[in-house]
């Protein structure tokens, strides 16, 4: 049984696709939802579907009771789905690629530090550009500069507001995220 941990800051929708892809499958299971905002829905989630689910602050992410607690429950891919906190060092260290993110662009296109959801859309929007799309990469010790494993473009229309940008990247993001996953694990 490979076994997916995944950590997320707020709504959890593409934890939420991923959540519902692997459920029938006997192969692959999630084996948490971690995420780093108490309140964050993405727990909330987590219980509707009786998936173990903990709470870590920010600043205890670095700290070895953490990575103690990721040696234990031996992920075979940690995957941030919406997760807002740089990975210390010493994650990337322990789970060399075993972690993976996936960006809302055509990376290198508005990656980076402060680069997540609505403002890369609206970057896009601003810039007029005629694609957008989906990366799907292992994350490493900086933001977005990883090694990329999956990108998919759509095309954006002239008329298209930054929330239909949003909305067609999401779909693709659904879609595309959990296959990406899957084919990783096999």
């Amino acid at each position: 049984m490979k076994k997916i941990v995944i950590l997320a800051s707020g709504n959890g929708s593409n934890a939420e696709s991923i959540i519902r892809y692997f459920k029938p499958q006997k192969k692959i299971k999630i084996s948490y939802i971690i995420s780093n905002k108490k309140d964050a829905y993405v727990l909330d989630r987590a219980k509707k579907h009786n998936i173990p689910h903990l709470f870590i602050e920010n600043n205890r992410f670095n700290e070895n009771k953490t990575i103690d607690f990721f040696k234990e429950i031996k992920p075979d891919l940690i995957v941030l789905a919406g997760f807002l906190i740089k990975i210390p060092i010493n994650i990337i260290n322990n789970f060399s690629s075993k972690i993976v993110n996936i960006h809302p662009s055509l990376l290198p296109s508005y990656g980076g530090k402060g680069m997540y959801g609505i403002k890369v859309h609206e970057s896009v929007k601003k810039n007029n550009d005629s694609i957008s799309g989906i990366t799907i990469h292992y994350v490493n010790e900086n933001y977005d500069e990883g090694q990329i494993i999956f990108q998919k473009k759509i095309k954006i229309e002239k008329a298209d507001t930054v929330k239909i940008i949003s909305e067609k990247v999401k779909i693709i993001e659904h879609k595309y995220y959990p296959k990406v996953i899957e084919s990783l694990l096999n």
